[in-house]
């Protein structure tokens, strides 16, 4: 029986995998008796003093829009970054001012900045893996610019060879394409890459269509029984409960 390829690089998720995002510590927002996105208020609030829209009108038209990018966009596996939203949005509004969607961005990236924990582990453990594999991150997320920050304050930056992000490569997770430019940046094929991710449909499912060995990080997930039951995709390679688990994996799994 043949071998199977031996890992020859590493890629990781960014949120719920290599820092945590809470976004559930903030407080349910609603407006009009529904529950908007936490940083809905602080958006509106951006458009300053006798803008003529009230928080409702507001709120409903950001519902309209992310509507409309899940239906016409997110459908497909497409990204839409943040300015495009704000783009939509002000336009929705009757505006068309690009410095205004550069503060919209600013505040509602700020806003999931401040909802960002570094894990104390991670830092070292990175280290140690990059000493024998070059690394690289693979994740969905809107503003690759905030998604580098992030990177960069948790001290995880300069472990990294490669970075794709869904809003600098066009598609999100689980696309091919996404993973295509990860392993394309790596320089490695698709069998001797491992994926670490904390998402079975996104991380797993994605990085198997292309034949790239996954684990199934559970840190984060809150129920994974009930995850692995609502779950229809191929299987991940490995589970682990913590990535300070993957160096014994790589020597099991050679």
């Amino acid at each position: 029986m043949s071998r199977a390829p031996r890992v020859r690089a590493l890629s990781f998720d960014l949120f719920d995998t290599l820092v945590d995002l809470a976004w559930d510590e903030l407080a349910p927002v609603r407006v009009g008796g529904v529950e908007v996105g936490p940083s809905t208020p602080a958006l509106h609030g951006a458009l300053g003093q006798g803008c003529g829209v009230s928080l409702e009108e507001f709120a409903a038209a950001l519902r309209d829009v992310d509507g409309r990018i899940r239906r016409d966009r997110y459908k497909e596996g497409r990204e839409v970054s943040t300015r495009e939203r704000f783009t939509s949005l002000l336009r929705a509004l009757g505006r068309d001012d690009e410095a205004l969607v550069e503060e919209l961005t600013a505040v509602h990236m700020g806003r999931i900045r401040g909802q960002v924990r570094a894990v104390g582990h991670h830092a070292a453990l990175l280290a140690r893996l990059r000493a024998e594999l070059p690394l690289g991150v693979c994740s969905n997320f809107t503003d690759a610019r905030t998604a580098l920050a992030i990177l960069d304050e948790a001290a995880l930056r300069p472990h990294f060879d490669a970075i794709a992000i869904s809003e600098t490569v066009g598609w999100r997770k689980p696309r091919r394409e996404i993973f295509e430019a990860v392993v394309g940046d790596l320089g490695v094929a698709p069998s001797e890459l491992l994926h670490v991710g904390d998402n079975l449909d996104a991380d797993v499912a994605g990085a198997a269509a292309l034949g790239i060995r996954t684990v199934w990080l559970t840190r984060r997930v809150a129920d994974p029984a009930a995850a692995r039951a609502r779950y229809a995709g191929p299987p991940p390679d490995f589970e682990i409960a913590d990535l300070a688990e993957l160096p014994a994996l790589l020597c099991e799994g050679g």
